[in-house]
């Protein structure tokens, strides 16, 4: 199977570089696996798509302020983003920085508020291990001084609307470094319609990393090896997932990060296991899906991981089929941009 066979043409501008004025105000497009059809609706309407006894599963990741800047000590800049915590004394993170110059081992980087970070040594991804050190908390002072990591595509630095709608109204566990962007159309009100309606909710945790915009380098996409990704499934949903299929009730994956995650921790019978660990599973078309019956997904990069996923779920030529309609009816793309509902 080819990479260039999940390629197709995005005029750019479709791509979404601001959020929709209201979450739930965007697009939907509707794809009926059994019937083949594609149609649209609007998201805050989904509730017309679901059924009582359905199970919407969550990524309740927060996205952390993961951009930082500073300065070395002749002056130059240096751009520093986190990656993850890793282990050592101290506060230390696997990090990638960006300098005019190279930088090396116990290179002092001067940030904000008296903030400063070591240089300690070169990991083997390309990343560096970082010490970072100053008066207050790390987390405390990240909150107040880091910048939203936005894709790259969006092409622009973060704002303070970011801070906000970057994340989704359900976001509690603080560790991605991009948001899991199928969760952002929800508000808090139509969660509460839905739920009304016996549509029920679960949550799991995977810390949506780098790696999601980082393109396949390869030609054929057996031979791509997929990033990992931290993640935690609780007993709770387990348990949710268990009852919902029992009453016949469709499990409803609230994006790609939410489906790997549930099919990463299924057994050859269905059968999941709670526990925490790192995801590393990576779904193409030939895949047979084991727990999600639904999808929740944004529209996605032409030849990603992400597409290939979908594409896996609902079929390559149907998506890539129901892509070029969304590109002629000017759906809006990408993290910021309209949703997609496979039934």
């Amino acid at each position: 199977m080819l990479v260039k066979d999940f390629d197709f043409h995005l005029p750019p501008g479709l791509i979404a570089r601001h959020p929709a004025a209201e979450r739930d105000a965007s697009r939907l497009m509707l794809l009926d696996r059994r019937a083949g059809t594609v149609d649209e609706g609007r998201f805050r309407n989904i509730a017309a798509w679901l059924a009582p006894g359905d199970l919407l599963v969550l990524n309740d990741t927060r996205v952390i302020p993961a951009r930082l800047f500073g300065h070395k000590e002749s002056g130059g800049r240096v751009e520093i983003f986190l990656l993850r915590r890793v282990g050592g004394e101290g506060e230390q993170w696997s990090c990638l920085l960006r300098s005019s110059k190279g930088l090396r081992e116990g290179r002092v980087i001067t940030l904000a508020a008296g903030m400063t970070a070591i240089v300690r040594a070169r990991l083997g991804d390309d990343s560096w291990r970082v010490e970072f050190c100053g008066a207050e908390p790390f987390d405390t002072w990240l909150e107040l001084e880091g910048h939203i990591p936005l894709p790259p595509y969006l092409q622009r630095d973060d704002d303070e609307q970011d801070r906000e709608r970057y994340q989704t109204v359900f976001a509690q566990s603080p560790g991605a470094v991009a948001a899991p962007t199928a969760g952002l159309h929800f508000t808090r009100e139509l969660l509460a319609e839905l739920e009304g309606m016996g549509i029920e909710t679960a949550r799991l945790t995977l810390h949506t990393g780098l790696g999601t915009f980082q393109p396949v380098r390869v030609e054929r996409v057996e031979e791509h090896r997929i990033h990992t990704e931290r993640y935690s499934l609780p007993e709770a949903t387990v348990e949710a997932i268990r009852c919902a299929k029992a009453r016949g009730g469709r499990v409803v994956a609230v994006g790609t990060t939410t489906a790997r995650t549930l099919e990463y921790a299924a057994a050859g019978d269905g059968s999941l296991r709670a526990g925490e660990g790192e995801a590393d599973i990576f779904i193409y078309p030939g895949y047979r899906f084991k727990v999600v019956d639904s999808l929740v997904t944004n529209f996605h990069l032409p030849e990603s991981t992400l597409l290939m996923l979908v594409s896996a779920f609902a079929g390559r030529d149907y998506v890539i089929g129901a892509y070029r309609e969304a590109v002629g009816r000017g759906f809006r793309f990408y993290s910021y941009g309209d949703a997609m509902l496979i039934l």
